[in-house]
């Protein structure tokens, strides 16, 4: 893998300064911010491959702070840092649309390894797919074009995140297929592991959030009960 550029967002300096230093020994670029509005001025001069954002910031915490991101397209992957370990406040997060989670106190090294983890994904986006669509699919008054990642509504693009553009690609690619959850962990996650599986939910969710009309009552993916989800294209 090529050199990552990782940007800390933090605002305990003593933290920021160790987790500067430990990154920079595993060969990572690191930018640090301490607040939203720092974040902001290093994103428009610098790109990055990965934010770890912090949820409890000065100002806009965390989750505003990885909506508005998401909201305008922002596609870098977002581990959120927080000392709020309860799995309603990691729902959160992953709701706001970060790529990960981990509670303080944390190994370093594990935070290297989910830096690279999620830099692998949104890379590559679709290893998993065993046949990427490359045709522009319908869905009601939405298009999907694979290849261009791009979910549009008329002359709008709707914001999609590595995960949800993984899965969507995964169900695209296999209508009318019930697909259980450790088939879509892999393809949008890369593993199959028991907080990858419980995740999927989550995703899936936010997913339905940008393609259904009524999210409540979905059109599109449904739930197959004891298997996982399923892909209901519109007719021909």
């Amino acid at each position: 893998m090529a050199t990552v550029k990782v940007l800390v967002v933090e605002d305990d300096a003593r933290l920021r300064s160790m987790l500067r230093r430990y990154l920079r020994e595993h060969e990572m670029e690191v930018g640090d911010a301490a607040d939203g509005h720092h974040m902001q001025r290093l994103l428009l001069r610098e790109r990055y491959d990965c934010i770890v954002l912090d949820l409890m910031l000065p100002g806009r915490d965390g989750l505003a702070i990885c909506r508005t991101l998401r909201a305008e397209g922002c596609p870098i992957p977002i581990i959120m840092l927080t000392a709020k370990g309860a799995l309603t406040d990691k729902i959160a997060g992953l709701e706001s649309g970060a790529d990960d989670y981990m509670a303080k106190p944390f190994e370093p090294s594990e935070l290297v390894a989910r830096i690279r983890a999620v830099v692998r994904r949104q890379q590559a986006p679709t290893e998993f797919a065993t046949d990427p669509c490359q045709t522009k699919v319908r869905l009601g008054d939405l298009e999907f074009d694979p290849a261009a990642r791009r979910l549009t509504r008329g002359e709008a693009v709707l914001p999609l995140g590595d995960r949800e553009y993984a899965l969507l690609v995964c169900f695209v690619t296999h209508p009318r297929r019930p697909l259980s959850r450790e088939h879509l962990a892999v393809a949008a996650l890369g593993g199959r592991d028991k907080a990858s599986l419980r995740s999927i939910d989550v995703y899936v969710h936010r997913l339905r959030r940008n393609i259904e009309s009524d999210p409540r009552h979905p059109r599109y993916i449904q739930r197959v009960w004891g298997i996982g989800y399923v892909f209901i294209p519109d007719p021909p």
